[in-house]
């Protein structure tokens, strides 16, 4: 083992008045396991000696050790994690984290790694809740995690363990969503409805989020293969960017035999684009006798148009209670929990990039997604 000793040092100092003052001063000597060179390092209480050297016997017994005049500071880490981010997320993802992370620039930016504790995050994120909010505090501590995750990862710097019961609040309201049985009867009504049934069963046989839905592509669609390759978004504006919310978003999501039936027959029904099949759910046009083609269809479907025509109206016409898009996609992934899919799975499939977003807990999957989608499909049926 390394040798690191603690020593006592005394010194006495005379003072004007000619009474003289005894300091004591605890010692850490080392010696620098990369350059062999000795160090030392001075506390006025043997307590933190004792700290520091369990500290430096625990960086040393691996890799970890690493001077602290070389340690950087959290500013600098911050920055290393953007650069590593850029390009991996989409830009107006990393524009809200850059906001987000003023929180954690601004008071922590400053300090060594190896100086920041448990206590001090913990400090600091009670100053920005109280300063900001809870949420936007949890949201910085939720980033915070990840740029030390990633400096002990790529500087071999051992970060501070993050403080637990960050994010505890005040409960509120979960958010509404249907039963199996009601959206049973949903799907079973878009089966029945060929020219809007598709667009407004899919989120709830595929789980994807609605800029997902509106973004995918035809040559995402693999029917040999029975799988939907989620791997690009569409934007508020119908543009369309070449990545999804977070890399994990990208993902491969199995057809069950409901979906592919309905995708089946709505690809011979598709608008087209210039002739040409594009987007899955595009804007319908205007539909002329058969077999002449819609006019001006196969375009971006802008999301608000997607509610307007196509989301409201079936609930109103069933009687359903409503739900978001996005509530359909909850009721994907809390379904398959509620079927004993393993939770590492359903994060796979609903494109979390960590199963602490979608159960509080990581759990491996060792299943294939086909068995996730039969316990959908069998959840979803309508009772007969």
């Amino acid at each position: 083992m390394s040798d690191v000793r603690i020593t006592k040092r005394e010194r006495h100092r005379k003072l004007r008045d000619g009474k003289v003052v005894k300091y004591t001063r605890f010692v850490l000597n080392f010696r620098d396991p990369k350059t062999g060179q000795r160090r030392q390092e001075f506390f006025e209480r043997q307590k933190e000696a004792q700290a520091r050297r369990v500290e430096l016997l625990t960086d040393m017994s691996g890799a970890g050790y690493v001077a602290r005049r070389d340690v950087p500071v959290v500013a600098a880490v911050l920055e290393h994690w953007v650069d590593d981010r850029r390009g991996r997320v989409k830009s107006t993802t990393l524009a809200a984290h850059l906001v987000v992370l003023q929180h954690v620039r601004r008071p922590l930016g400053k300090i060594r790694l190896s100086d920041l504790s448990t206590a001090a995050i913990r400090a600091w994120h009670g100053h920005v809740a109280d300063t900001v909010g809870a949420y936007s505090a949890n949201r910085a501590a939720s980033l915070l995690r990840s740029i030390l995750a990633l400096a002990e990862e790529d500087f071999g710097i051992r970060a501070p363990v993050m403080p637990s019961n960050l994010a505890r609040r005040r409960s509120r309201p979960k958010k509404a969503i249907l039963t199996p049985q009601q959206i049973g009867v949903i799907v079973a009504a878009a089966q029945a409805d060929p020219e809007h049934g598709i667009y407004y069963a899919f989120p709830f046989l595929a789980g994807t989020r609605p800029s997902e839905q509106l973004g995918l592509h035809w040559d995402d669609v693999d029917f040999e293969q029975g799988v939907i390759r989620i791997c690009r978004i569409q934007e508020r504006d119908g543009s369309l960017t070449e990545m999804t919310k977070t890399a994990a978003g990208t993902r491969d999501v199995p057809m069950g035999p409901t979906l592919k039936a309905m995708l089946l027959d709505w690809r011979i029904r598709c608008p087209r684009h210039r002739g040409e099949l594009e987007r899955v759910f595009p804007g319908p046009g205007r539909l002329q006798p058969w077999p002449k083609p819609r006019l001006c269809g196969g375009g971006p479907l802008l999301y608000q148009n997607f509610l307007h025509r196509y989301w409201r109206p079936v609930f109103a016409r069933l009687g359903s209670p409503y739900v978001t898009p996005h509530s359909a996609r909850h009721s994907f992934i809390s379904t398959l929990q509620a079927k004993g899919i393993e939770v590492g799975l359903v994060a796979k499939l609903a494109g979390h990039a960590n199963a602490v977003v979608t159960l509080g807990h990581y759990t491996q999957a060792v299943r294939g997604g086909e068995g996730a989608v039969a316990a959908l499909e069998e959840a979803y049926r309508a009772v007969s």
